[in-house]
Order: C-alpha cells, then sequence, then structure tokens
C-alpha cells in the first residue's frame, strides 16, 4: 500500500468558531485570547513568589502592554522576516492582520520591547519583569500551535510515518504534523521545565528563567524546524537551515548566556 494511502485525513474542523453577520469568532483568535488570559492570572499569583518584581496591581496593568507587543511584534517581524517584498509592493496588506502573518520572532522583540518601557514607568527591573513572562509564555505557543493545524497552516514536510495528514493546503501527500509537535515542545514541555525551574528558584535567580525559555524554545524550534515546511517565499537558507533555526541562533546564545549568568551569581536578586 502506497504510505500517503494510509495517512490521516485531516480533520473537518472549521477555522471559524461561529459568526453573526460580518463579526467571525476564529480559532486562531480564541488561541491568543486564552493564551492571555491564563497567562494573566498565571502571573498575578506568580507575582507572590519569592524575588518577583510585580505586585498585584503592576502585574494585572503589564498585561496590556504585552499583549500590544506581541501584535505589533509579531506582525512587523513577519513582514520583515518573511514577506517583506510583497509587503513593501503591497503596503495596504500589513494591516490585515486577520489574514494571517505573524512571526514568533518579532512577537518576542514586541514583548521585550513594551517589558523594557513598561518596567521604566514603573521603576522596575526589566529582566525581572521578563523572568515572570517567560513562565507563562509557553501557555500561548500551546494554543496557537493547536490553532495553526486546526487552520491547516504551518504543516510540515512530506513523510510516510504512521500519524502523518494530508493538510488540505499541502497538496495530496501526507505530512508531518508539525504544529502538533511545537505545540507539544514550545508549550506543553516548555511550560512544565519552566514551572519546576520556578518552583525550585523562585525568581531569585535574575535572568533565570528568561534564559531556560530562550534556550529551551530555540532549541524546540530548530528541532521542529527538520519537520516543517519552509514557507514557500523564502524556502531553505544557508546549508540547508531555515529562517526559523537562523531566528532561534541569537535566541540559544542568549539564553545558555543568561543561564550560566544567573547560577554564578553570587547573591540572589533582592525583591523590589
Amino acid at each position: 500500500m502506497p504510505p500517503f494511502l494510509a495517512a490521516i485525513p485531516f480533520p473537518a474542523i472549521d477555522p471559524v468558531i461561529f459568526s453573526i453577520g460580518p463579526l467571525a469568532i476564529r480559532w486562531y483568535a480564541l488561541s491568543y485570547i486564552l493564551g492571555i488570559v491564563l497567562g494573566w492570572r498565571l502571573l498575578m499569583r506568580m507575582a507572590d513568589d519569592p524575588g518577583a518584581v510585580l505586585d498585584r496591581k503592576q502585574a494585572d496593568d503589564l498585561v496590556v502592554w504585552v499583549t500590544l507587543g506581541v501584535i505589533l511584534g509579531g506582525r512587523i517581524g513577519y513582514i520583515l522576516f518573511y514577506n517583506f517584498d510583497y509587503f513593501i509592493a503591497n503596503p495596504g496588506a500589513m494591516l490585515r492582520v486577520w489574514e494571517g502573518g505573524m512571526s514568533f520572532h518579532g512577537g518576542l522583540l514586541g514583548v521585550i520591547a513594551a517589558i523594557v518601557l513598561f518596567a521604566r514607568s514603573r521603576k522596575v527591573a526589566w529582566l525581572g519583569i521578563l523572568d515572570m513572562v517567560a513562565v507563562v509564555t509557553p501557555l500561548g505557543l500551546l494554543f496557537g500551535r493547536i490553532a495553526n493545524f486546526i487552520n491547516g497552516e504551518l504543516f510540515g514536510r512530506p513523510t510516510d510515518v504512521p500519524w502523518a495528514v494530508i493538510f488540505p493546503r499541502g497538496g495530496d501527500l501526507p505530512r508531518h504534523p508539525s504544529q502538533l509537535y511545537e505545540a507539544a515542545l514550545e508549550g506543553l514541555v516548555l511550560f512544565i521545565v519552566l514551572y519546576l525551574v520556578k518552583q525550585k528558584y523562585g525568581f531569585l535567580r535574575r535572568g533565570l528563567t528568561s534564559g531556560v525559555f530562550l534556550t529551551g524554545y530555540a532549541l524546540a524550534r530548530s528541532f521542529v524546524e527538520l519537520f516543517r515546511q519552509p514557507d514557500p517565499q523564502i524556502g531553505f537558507l544557508f546549508g540547508g537551515a531555515t529562517m526559523g533555526q537562523l531566528l532561534s541562533l541569537p535566541m540559544l546564545l542568549l539564553g545558555l548566556w543568561l543561564i550560566h549568568r544567573a547560577l554564578h551569581a553570587q547573591n540572589a536578586a533582592p525583591r523590589s
């Protein structure tokens, strides 16, 4: 039997949950909402942990800043990293966020920028805030990657593994459900690791959870990129690497440096 005959058919899940007139609620939008709400609730609880730099009121205020950082950074990052020529030729498309096109690496830079601005306005340590946000970020990645699967986008390379899926936009070939690989590694596994690190050290080792997040995400993303189909407008880059792997390399180096710095610091960070 040819391998593609044994592939799993793509589940018939409508990307639109429901619509009222021109208003449509999509799974992708719901994933953002769930990630933000759960992250907000956990962030509020972590304000009581040892070494936390935010109180509950500040953690509550931070959510709006981070949300704007995710959306603006994610969109700008996608424009710059993944489809610059298209958007230069079609500048009006830059605002059509509902059509898709978000970059995690751009969103990360947007969140860091938002945290730095928020920290200055509240006169607290920005790296301490980043440590807290790092713990909750995998929750958003978990739901976001599941939404990518539901949308049938960002699918994997052709394969004959028993769990291969034939995606509507991927032709007749069975492909790796790489979105689910990312949901498991970047989302669930990374969240568990970060939560255990937080339970052991609290936020007393300034930069530790940030470093673990950056390192863990870079390793997970670079690994899954071996199974994920590269963006068609970019394809493979230097030595067969993908854009996702190249963008993850600085994250890996910075993450390892932050971990080393935090674990070898002579004194734990005070609560501020």
